[in-house]
């Protein structure tokens, strides 16, 4: 039978061990390769950046709702209205000698500490805590006209905090720092609870909700000044210069009596805080059968505690500082200001401390 096909072809012979047919890949073909494996690697990677993406944003949403994210905002954006001031001489603060020195620091190292905002009912930020800061800032726009003063740096909360966990938050940086009289405290406390959004109509019951991480002594010497500045209300001037036992003597002294009308015509006489101390500390003297001493407090040999980085000791007739400065290198000028201004607090609250 013939071999041939009804096309007129010879078969093939098939080689016993035939030899493989190279497939090598052309250009066109090497190509497309690379590019599907270049797609892939590259479609892994977004697939990679997508979820680190998403990530990310969530921890910066978390991280947002916490406050802890800060932002730049400008300064004319930033309104002081809503929440009143924990200090009652605002004017006195930002013209004082402390204020200029935080100017100093500010033009000299930038804004250090974050200021904390709140957005108001109708959206505006509001300034919570940082007056003095956000003040500095204000004041140095206002000389220098310099792009760096006009802006704030901000913490913003973005919950819906209730009215007195706001009033908290504002006085618990100066009550911490102990930068606060007991005259200022008194006056958040009356403000407060005058205040329509809070739910506590007592001023004095207003002094354990807003200061409850002090002691209650502490809080007993607030209570007192609450009823002071209740009962002279604004013929009291200067209340932050009345001292701490003066005050709450007096206050001792006006629960007992029918009416304070007299010593308050006498106060709106005063022209200036010296002369108005000098009328509350008659009045004390002219009820001699009020006992007006305040409890004794106990007292001890020695008493540590810590002021930031700075350990502080202090015994009769020594107080010890002790801090990672180098006091030595300091101007004498500077060291001499910071022991007036040690000596000239204490004796805010304690005429007896020796004048320098």
């Amino acid at each position: 039978m013939s071999s041939k096909n009804k096309f007129g072809f010879d078969s093939i012979d098939t080689p016993a061990n035939p030899k493989p047919r190279e497939r090598s890949v052309g250009p066109m073909g090497a190509a497309v390769r690379d590019a599907a494996e270049s797609l892939q690697e590259t479609t892994e990677v977004k697939i990679e950046q997508r979820r680190q993406n998403a990530s990310d944003a969530k921890a910066y949403r978390e991280a947002q709702e916490a406050g802890r994210v800060l932002s730049a905002v400008p300064l004319a954006d930033v309104l002081t209205s809503d929440l009143p001031r924990d200090r009652l001489d605002l004017e006195g603060v930002a013209a004082s000698i402390e204020m200029e020195e935080l100017k100093a620091s500010i033009k000299e190292r930038g804004q250090k500490e974050p200021v904390e905002l709140y957005r108001d009912a109708a959206g505006n930020l509001q300034l919570k805590k940082g007056w003095r800061r956000y003040t500095a800032l204000s004041q140095l726009f206002a000389e220098t006209g310099h792009s760096a003063f006009a802006t704030v740096i901000a913490r913003i909360d973005v919950g819906q905090g209730d009215r007195l966990t706001r009033y908290i938050d504002m006085v618990e940086e100066n009550v911490v720092r102990e930068d606060l009289s007991f005259a200022e405290m008194a006056q958040v406390a009356i403000l407060a609870a005058q205040d329509a959004e809070t739910d506590e109509l007592d001023p004095d019951a207003m002094v354990p909700r807003l200061y409850a991480s002090l002691h209650k002594v502490k809080r007993s010497y607030i209570r007192s000044f609450v009823f002071l500045l209740c009962a002279l209300e604004d013929d009291l001037k200067w209340p932050k210069a009345v001292p701490r036992n003066l005050g709450v003597d007096v206050a001792r002294v006006l629960k007992s009596v029918e009416s304070a009308a007299d010593l308050r015509a006498q106060l709106r006489t005063c022209g200036g805080a010296d002369e108005q101390n000098a009328v509350l500390t008659k009045f004390l003297e002219a009820k001699p059968n009020v006992a007006t001493s305040t409890p004794p407090v106990e007292r001890k040999e020695k008493r540590e505690f810590h002021v930031g980085d700075m350990k502080v000791t202090a015994r009769k007739g020594e107080c010890r500082i002790v801090a990672d400065d180098d006091f030595a290198g300091l101007p004498k000028a500077q060291l001499e200001y910071a022991v007036q201004a040690f000596r000239r607090a204490l004796r805010e609250n304690d005429p007896k401390i020796k004048s320098l």
